[in-house]
């Protein structure tokens, strides 16, 4: 697939690499990039041979920006910009409803907007040096669209932290607040991503969906709700073949082979 403001390409094993590629505004938010990035995991969801999307960049620094800061100033009527960035809670929503694993390969500095990108995502490994942060107050504005993932990830102090001082933290604490999974030196960093990448696209696609699915819709549900709704899932896995598949490779001690039934 082509688009204008970055790459997509499934590998032979299942792994659909969406890479953020505007250089020039270091990956910049912008109308055009996250219809593309709508597109692109639209693409990925609906492709059977797609098992796991990875999402990274291709700028040798920075994964994003962040949200088009000339877009917030622009002198246009204020009904057009509460349209335009609708496009953030489609995309923090498709990303959850996806049914299949996703990955944020955080090569370079993930800003604003971008960490709720990065946290729409099931995973988060980073490059040893990446920087995080939301600084949005210090330009008088405020991370509103991106709170909420933040707050559903951290808690609660740190988020205010993170939103109200505005500053950088590196990926080492970001790993110990709960943002990241994993910090890894550069020369390692492609070759963890694409062990964790791999190891997702094996698994049973539609167990993983069926997971997935649940992970996202009881998030929020009261705790006896979130019981009834799991139990019923579990249920459901019980009628699968790839249950039943996984149950009898395990014993017999080979690798499933997954019918996706």
């Amino acid at each position: 697939m082509d688009y204008a403001t970055l790459r997509y390409a499934v590998s032979a094993d299942g792994v659909a690499t969406i890479a953020l590629d505007q250089p020039d505004s270091r990956n910049a938010l912008s109308d055009e990039l996250l219809d593309d990035l709508l597109a692109a995991f639209s693409t990925a969801r609906d492709d059977d041979a797609v098992r796991c999307v990875v999402l990274t960049s291709t700028h040798d620094r920075v994964f994003s920006a962040g949200g088009n800061l000339g877009g917030f100033a622009a002198d246009v009527p204020l009904a057009h910009k509460h349209a335009a960035i609708g496009r953030f809670p489609a995309l923090f929503t498709l990303i959850g409803q996806l049914g299949k694993p996703t990955i944020c390969a955080a090569n370079g500095h993930v800003v604003a907007g971008a960490l709720g990108v990065a946290l729409a995502c099931d995973l988060i490994v980073a490059k040893e040096g990446v920087t995080f942060s939301t600084p949005e107050i210090n330009v008088g504005v405020f991370p509103f669209m991106i709170m909420a993932l933040i707050y559903r990830n951290l808690g609660r102090k740190k988020t205010s932290e993170l939103l109200l001082l505005g500053e950088r933290i590196d990926a080492h604490e970001a790993e110990r607040i709960g943002i990241v999974n994993k910090v890894v030196p550069a020369e390692q960093f492609d070759a963890a991503v694409a062990d964790w990448a791999g190891k997702l696209a094996r698994k049973s696609p539609l167990l993983m969906k069926l997971g997935k699915d649940a992970i996202y819709r009881q998030q929020d549900m009261a705790f006896e709700e979130a019981l009834d709704f799991l139990r019923a899932q579990l249920a459901l896995a019980f009628a699968t073949e790839d249950i039943q598949e996984g149950v009898r490779a395990f014993f017999e001690r080979r690798e499933p082979q997954w019918t996706g039934r």
